[in-house]
This record gives structure tokens, sequence and C-alpha cells, in this order.
């Protein structure tokens, strides 16, 4: 299985994508908030996996922020988690006693996350049968 976390921001993402036994695929990379940054995630993701259904990607829930990468993965068939910014907080408050919150930081929570299964029946679930 191969877990995809993003960190959504206005005009850039930060994501990091690592595979089921841990090994990271690729470490915390940025795209731009457009369709050319959309490609590119989705390339660096086929290159590791062309099955859509190995694939698990979680982005946390920013409004309108998200909308049109959300799009983009539903689009692409790929199983995507929509999660609440609070339970990342807790998740990463839950791992360490650092005060530390980056994007990139972030965008590995939510790969871990997805990878522990925590919690995921609560979370806003979108998948695409095809």
């Amino acid at each position: 299985m191969i877990y995809v976390g993003i960190d959504v921001a206005k005009d850039k993402h930060d994501c990091f994508v690592t595979s089921s036994d841990g090994k990271v695929l690729f470490p915390v990379f940025t795209i731009q908030n457009n369709r050319e940054g959309f490609d590119d995630l989705f390339s660096k993701i086929q290159s590791v996996s062309s099955e859509v259904s190995n694939i698990k990607v979680g982005l946390e829930a920013t409004g309108h922020y998200s909308y049109n990468l959300l799009g983009y993965l539903i689009d692409k068939g790929l199983t995507t988690y929509v999660i609440n910014p609070l339970h990342t907080n807790l998740y990463r408050k839950s791992l360490t006693l650092r005060k530390t919150k980056t994007d990139k930081i972030d965008a590995r929570i939510i790969s871990m996350m997805l990878m522990s299964d925590v919690e995921l029946e609560v979370l806003l679930r979108f998948i695409i049968s095809q």
C-alpha cells in the first residue's frame, strides 16, 4: 500500500509519499495549487504504483483551498480522505511532546494517520468506484 499525505495551503501543498513498510518513497516536496502541480504529484504517485486501488491519499480539510486538488484526485480514481485539521493536530501531539508544527511535518503526519488507520471511519471519505 502507498500512503500520500498532503498539507494544503492557499498557494502550495506539501506532500509526502511512503509505503506500508515505512519506506520513504518521496520525502516532503512542494507542489503549486494548480493543474501543473497536481500533475506533478500524480506522476510521482504513478511512478511508485500504477494500481490506484493500492494508494490512499489524505489531505487536511481547509475549505476552498483543497477543492481543486480533491476533485483532481477523485477524477484520477484515488481513494482520498479529507481529514479534520483538529484530528491531525491531536495525532501529532500524541506522538511527541515537542511543540513542533510545520506544513512539512503535517504532510508526514497525515500519511502516518492513513497508515495506522486511526479513526478513518470518522473521516469524510471519498471513493470513486470504477
